[in-house]
């Protein structure tokens, strides 16, 4: 009678792990598997591509169309009717793939590329801030302990207790000979660092007294070795999955502050902007309404549906109520 090794077939060939996954596989692997299984997951992870490429060629893009954002036609809007659009659909036409603004002429494609790439860079430089703060003040204050994290636990509570909205526009209403991406970028990333913070410090937590990483201590690594080398890939998932489900929020977030005015200025294009501008011509030239509110929605919808995806296979006890 043979006998097989446990997680071994009986031709000696490891055993495939439970639910189909090959034996060995990564949690990365493992993640990427998971998510090609999901139909709405590869649709929204393309749309985040499209988006990201289109910002990304948004000057070649806008050349393409054949227009700038900042350049009027007038030829394509029609005085005597209080410069509203010549033709259907808000002026779309062979010249104007998505049609023109009311009065100025300015074509729409050209705008929304171009408002794409400032919303997405302010979005992902807020991130960044956000995620590399929060992640260095969660780890300190989970490992440390003591002290450290009863000052940075307070830091948290104080910051999201601060009316961050109120103070944005404030802050954005005043400033006026400034950089305005910069400016915004800043604000918006000095407000949202304590979430993340709470979570990889809870997640540190749970590391700092496993066997590996006591291991590591005992053999003479240091702090810095130790954070580096053994809590943070422990902390990696939780953090990637919660990145891909701030980038939504601040996309939000410059579009309702350029929407109340206080974001980004013209003639520089924005979503929020447009949308904002488009108020006063939704009866008679709804296409200007719908087209950036239209691409909004997607790139709201499509990163949070990805983000949502990566949350329940990264850290599968997060998403739990």
């Amino acid at each position: 009678m043979t006998t097989t090794a446990p997680g071994s077939t009986t031709d000696g060939r490891p055993a495939a792990a439970p639910g189909g996954s090959a034996p060995g596989s990564s949690p990365w692997q493992l993640a990427r598997r998971e998510l090609r299984r999901r139909p709405a997951v590869r649709v929204s992870t393309g749309i985040v591509l499209l988006f990201v490429l289109m910002a990304a060629t948004a000057p070649w893009l806008g050349a393409l169309g054949g227009w700038s954002p900042h350049e009027f036609d007038k030829s394509a809007v029609d005085p005597y009717l209080g410069g509203q659009p010549i033709g259907p659909l808000g002026g779309i036409s062979p010249e104007h793939w998505l049609g023109v603004e009311p009065v100025t002429g300015r074509d729409l494609f050209a705008r929304v590329v171009h408002g794409a790439q400032v919303s997405l860079l302010i979005a992902f430089a807020a991130t960044a801030i956000v995620v590399a703060a929060g992640t260095a003040a969660g780890i300190a204050a989970g490992y440390f302990g003591g002290r450290t994290d009863t000052v940075l636990s307070r830091l948290m509570d104080l910051t999201m207790s601060f009316p961050s909205l109120i103070f944005m526009i404030a802050m954005l209403s005043v400033a006026k000979d400034v950089n305005r991406l910069v400016l915004m970028t800043a604000v918006i990333g000095v407000f949202g660092w304590p979430g993340i913070a709470r979570i990889v410090r809870g997640q540190t937590l749970s590391l700092k007294h496993r066997e590996y990483v006591d291991a590591a201590r005992v053999g003479g690594a240091g702090p810095w070795r130790i954070l580096t080398r053994e809590i943070l890939p422990g902390v990696a998932g939780p953090v990637i999955a919660y990145t891909t489900l701030l980038i939504p929020g601040m996309i939000s977030t410059e579009a309702a502050l350029s929407y109340l005015g206080v974001g980004v200025r013209p003639p520089t294009p924005s979503w929020g902007q447009m949308i904002a501008e488009s108020v006063a011509y939704y009866e008679t030239d709804p296409m200007y309404f719908v087209i950036p509110s239209v691409f909004l929605f997607l790139a709201v919808l499509a990163f949070t549906l990805l983000g949502d995806a990566l949350r329940d296979i990264l850290d599968p006890r997060g998403g739990r109520t």
